[in-house]
């Protein structure tokens, strides 16, 4: 999301009386008679400070995008990343001290053209109080917008037209690292749990078909409500964008967590999104080094699947026959609709 640099209430003071200042200035070397020219000089700080801040404070509005009007993917992502309601209750504040600077401006202007010249400089400084008591009140909006700015400067760029594959699975069973072998894209990869803290995409062309690669932060086996950011940053992927999951197993429980509970997540997601996600059974390379006892434990829980696909991302085995198996994927047709968390009480 392109939010603009937003300024600290000093700054936004400090330009709009800078200017006002510039613009008496050249109002004082005019050649408006005597009489009047301390009146107009003050007037001329007033209206040029008013209308500087009220610039500022409409950019920023105008450069947010309508959150409504977004893809109900996008609107998600900002409500888990900062907060829908807290950046309309900031927009809202901007358009509130827009609309009382306006009143000051026009206020202030009259009371300075009827007023005697002695009590110009006088309203003037009136006025400036005002507008600076306007600007401190959205401190906290200015403060949460400059929030907002930070925390979606890398929201992800999705190819709503591209056939969109989204990996899936526990923490560091090598969904980035997948990513990786079957994509030019460059996600952080090492060895410990939620590597991946934002959504990371990569894209292939494959006869004459584009297919958008998807790589979600780790899901964890529980209630929604208790997921934390990134987590819920996996389920908006999942509700809005998949048209196929390659759900990653790590047989090996190297990343830490039990094929029973990986099972369990597996089956919740083809339960919650009304996908039978592809399983991939990663770190096969890991499992070949083991005894024969547990290598036939393992080879018995991967035959409850059809046609599962063995693979090892670290090594790049296995790839070609992701992608081949990729080709026959269509993009599904879907009612972009918002689910509220009460929807997801599979997970627990």
């Amino acid at each position: 999301m392109m939010i603009p640099t937003i300024p600290t209430p000093e700054e936004l003071l400090d330009k709009g009386f800078r200017r006002g200042k510039k613009t008496a200035d050249l109002v004082r070397t005019s050649k408006i008679p005597r009489s009047i020219k301390g009146k107009k000089i003050e007037e001329a700080k007033v209206i040029t400070a008013c209308q500087v801040i009220k610039d500022r404070l409409k950019m920023i509005v105008d450069r947010v995008p309508t959150i409504e009007e977004l893809p109900e993917f996008y609107q998600d992502y900002i409500d888990i990343t900062v907060g829908v309601d807290q950046m309309k209750q900031s927009l809202g504040a901007m358009n509130w001290a827009y609309g009382i600077l306006t009143q000051l401006e026009k206020d202030y202007a009259g009371k300075i053209r009827r007023a005697p010249s002695s009590k110009a400089s006088e309203l003037q400084r009136q006025a400036y109080g005002r507008v600076a008591s306007v600007v401190k009140k959205i401190k906290k909006d200015l403060d949460f917008l400059d929030f907002a700015k930070a925390n979606l400067r890398n929201m992800p760029t999705i190819d709503f037209e591209a056939t969109t594959i989204v990996i899936a699975g526990f923490p560091n069973v090598g969904k980035s690292t997948l990513l990786r072998q079957i994509t030019d894209a460059e996600p952080e990869v090492a060895n410990y749990p939620f590597t991946t803290k934002g959504i990371q995409i990569g894209h292939i062309e494959r006869k004459w078909k584009h297919i958008q690669f998807i790589d979600t932060p780790g899901l964890l086996d529980r209630p929604v409500l208790d997921m934390n950011d990134i987590e819920l940053n996996a389920m908006v992927a999942l509700e809005h964008l998949a048209d196929a999951i390659l759900f990653i197993f790590d047989p090996s429980q190297t990343s830490g967590y039990l094929l029973e509970n990986q099972y369990t997540l597996y089956n919740e997601i083809e339960k919650v999104f009304n996908i039978t996600p592809i399983a991939l059974f990663n770190k096969i390379d890991i499992v070949n080094t083991f005894d024969e006892g547990r290598q036939e434990e393992i080879k018995e829980f991967i035959s409850q699947f059809d046609d599962p696909l063995l693979i090892s991302a670290n090594q790049g085995k296995g790839i070609e026959e992701i992608i081949n198996k990729l080709e026959n994927v269509r993009k599904q047709p879907r009612d972009d609709v918002h689910k509220d968390p009460d929807d997801y009480n599979g997970l627990e």
